[in-house]
């Protein structure tokens, strides 16, 4: 049997937090279909005589991965390492819209938004030579999460003793060489040194000893509902098995000022009764003739 109550707004408590999971993959696992985790070479040439492809799970235009890279992530950065400044031209209102005149660049330089990774003042490098080449690391979203964990970041080439991480701040780092940048909530990590070691791009993307780490980030919600019973409720046990005989009689201590109702078992429900989780007590609880007991049910989501 069962006693219902209603949950009023400022029973009911959601609260975001953080989780976090590590990852260590190895090449072998990068095509498995829980991992996906994707290696392409990127390359200034013309697209229509080098309709070259890349890529292990997915397949790309080698070219485009290059020019997508160059507009989403370096193009404030292309004339100057350190980003291009915002240029805007100055309005000198007329006597109506048609009269307004503007004064000033209207270059596009510098306007663009490149998912800068820190609010410190970030310097990338992209090279912008005919035949210049990147190589991308690509982790799906459903390993990373919300983003990647800054800090965790790990690639290793172990044939060539290559080790490749990240700074917290969006910087790829070899050694004490910033070979890239990685953008923590899009799962990319990308190579814009040319060489490293004395190998090229093309080594990070095709070598199979390679491993890949990381750990994810992912928030997720948690749900806590109050349920209080006033000292005044659910002060009748609804248990059947204390009702005897055939008139539906209740054993004698069931009246006694000394009894008291226990609780086993609580259920959440919709406005139409429709039974949506139910939590268990550890052991059987009183519910207080003297003052209110509260119960608290949390949901993780």
């Amino acid at each position: 049997m069962s006693a219902y109550k209603q949950f009023l707004t400022s029973d009911v408590i959601v609260t975001p937090f953080e989780v976090n999971k590590g990852f260590s993959f190895n090449k072998s696992e990068f095509t498995d279909p829980d991992v996906q985790i994707d290696r392409f070479l990127g390359q200034n040439r013309d697209f229509l005589t080098y309709p070259t492809t890349t890529g292990y799970n997915s397949t790309q235009y080698t070219v485009l991965v290059y020019n997508s890279i160059k507009e989403l992530y370096y193009s404030n950065f292309l004339s100057s390492s350190r980003g291009d400044i915002p240029t805007s031209a100055s309005l000198i209102p007329g006597a109506n819209a048609s009269g307004d005149a503007y004064i000033g660049s209207s270059s596009s330089t510098g306007r663009y938004y490149n998912y800068l990774q820190t609010t410190l003042t970030q310097s990338r490098y992209f090279p912008t030579q005919s035949n210049s080449e990147i190589a991308v690391i690509s982790v799906p979203s459903r390993l990373f999460g919300d983003y990647i964990q800054p800090g965790s970041f790990v690639f290793q080439d172990n044939d060539d003793s290559i080790t490749i991480t990240d700074d917290t701040n969006g910087n790829l780092i070899s050694g004490s060489e910033v070979v890239g940048n990685i953008i923590y909530p899009h799962g990319l990590a990308i190579i814009t040194q040319a060489q490293l070691n004395g190998n090229g791009n093309r080594r990070l993307v095709n070598n199979l000893n390679v491993t890949c780490s990381f750990s994810s980030s992912y928030t997720i919600f948690e749900t806590q509902y109050k349920a209080t019973v006033r000292e005044s409720e659910f002060n009748f046990s609804l248990n059947p098995t204390l009702i005897t005989g055939s008139e539906g009689d209740v054993y004698y201590f069931v009246t006694s000022s000394y009894f008291s109702p226990y609780v086993t078992t609580i259920g959440l429900y919709d406005e139409a009764q429709n039974l949506l989780a139910v939590g268990k007590l550890s052991q059987p609880y009183p519910v207080s003739p003297t003052t209110d007991t509260t119960f608290y049910i949390n949901l993780d989501r």
